[in-house]
């Protein structure tokens, strides 16, 4: 289940509602778009009733994605949703319990009322027991890790100290004890911190015209230009667009990452080299060892399965698609899942497409990989009753999935 956050509009001070993957706050009174960017991940804090006494926010960090782990038999995944103290300090409650879920949040400003305690437990130590939660043999050695679409964020408690007590400064309600006087928390304060929210006007650098996107979007459209944007450092990068043409206007456009890479450890420069390295029952074509490799991925979230299923069968296909087409004013599905997600799949994409993955699995630890080169390209599909299908490719996908992708 996803957050509820409460922000106002930096145009006319509304309060907006977001859930707490968006990235785009539509106002309904101003009807002013601003994209929330930050170079540290999303910060919230708990809504608390203590008054004007002064306030210690007490950090739980929270991981929300898919985690795949590769053994010698198999690419295996589960969805982890987990939140962890901290800070090692026994006083602070271990669970925040249903209140994110049941509150609404704001976005913590490091200029507000009250102190926040640094956050001590490092990302790869919560990532570490989040992939201990995941469908791992307990058997067999693990050759690779990885999370893709996870979502990281920082949620404060709000506390406070009185009579020589620690209070939630929730429910106003005393929740341990402290053993001495002073401010026992002077060691864990962040006194300066450096995080900020950024809302960026979703116009486009190149034109001057809105930009537009979904609220969970990642990926920002100019549909005067046919340009494609994503933000970085505060600011709209442009990424290379591409579209395949549909057969009409109800036709529905779903956008891949393509993805060119340098591999060192298990060389693959050519497609010729993918077959061969994942030995693939496959007479290799002479005009393969000149065909540069790509590596294809959803460029929106979906269930790990349903995910490592398009990725490895585009992989594979390698679509030769005609891509000069013009960006379609409708039908077009939101980018939610950045390139460096799509980066980090393409070991699991390499290890899932392995028939003999006996031979492939402990080659995965030597496997360095170095971009060359990527870009956003939209496939055109067709709606069945149940299924989205693209006909170049033969790949499809069943709807139910893609709805519930907007939920991890």
């Amino acid at each position: 289940m996803g957050f509820t956050v409460v922000q106002e509009c930096p145009q006319c001070g509304a309060a907006v509602e977001l859930d707490e993957a968006d990235h785009l706050l539509r106002c309904p009174y101003c009807e002013v778009n601003s994209f929330l960017f930050s170079d540290d991940c999303y910060r919230f804090v708990l809504p608390h009733k203590a008054g004007n006494r002064d306030l210690i926010f007490a950090p739980y960090l929270r991981f929300k994605g898919s985690v795949f782990s590769c053994d010698m038999e198999a690419v295996r995944y589960r969805i982890v949703d987990i939140t962890q103290l901290g800070v090692p300090f026994k006083g602070f409650p271990i669970s925040l319990g249903l209140r994110p879920q049941a509150m609404k949040m704001r976005f913590a400003q490091m200029d507000g009322p009250g102190s926040f305690i640094k956050c001590l437990l490092k990302t790869q130590d919560l990532l570490a027991r989040a992939e201990r939660h995941s469908a791992v043999s307990d058997t067999g050695e693990v050759f690779h890790r990885v999370s893709i679409g996870e979502a990281m964020s920082l949620i404060y408690l709000p506390l406070y100290v009185e009579n020589r007590a620690l209070f939630d400064g929730i429910t106003n309600r005393p929740i341990a004890g402290l053993a001495r006087e002073g401010d026992i928390f002077a060691s864990i304060t962040d006194y300066h911190p450096r995080w900020s929210l950024t809302f960026m006007a979703t116009l486009c650098p190149q034109c001057g015209w809105n930009l537009t996107g979904e609220r969970d979007s990642v990926v920002l459209t100019c549909s005067n230009c046919e340009t494609a944007w994503e933000a970085e450092k505060g600011k709209f990068i442009q990424i290379d667009l591409a579209v395949a043409p549909g057969d009409g206007p109800e036709t529905f456009y779903l956008p891949f990452w393509k993805m060119s890479v340098q591999a060192t450890g298990i060389p693959i420069a050519s497609y010729a080299d993918f077959i061969r390295a994942t030995n693939q029952p496959r007479v290799i074509q002479k005009a393969w060892e000149d065909q540069e490799m790509t590596f294809w991925s959803p460029a929106f979230k979906l269930q790990p399965n349903r995910f490592l299923y398009l990725s490895r069968q585009l992989t594979l296909v390698q679509p030769a698609l005609n891509i000069d087409g013009r960006l379609p004013e409708k039908h077009l599905y939101p980018v939610t899942l950045p390139l460096t997600d799509a980066l980090q799949g393409i070991t699991i994409t390499l290890a899932g497409s392995a028939v003999n993955k006996k031979k492939l699995m402990p080659r995965l630890p030597d496997l360095r990989l170095s971009l060359k080169g990527a870009s956003l390209v939209y496939l055109p599909f067709h709606e069945t009753a149940h299924e989205m299908v693209q006909k170049d490719t033969h790949v499809s996908i069943n709807k139910k999935s893609l709805e519930f992708g907007r939920f991890l």
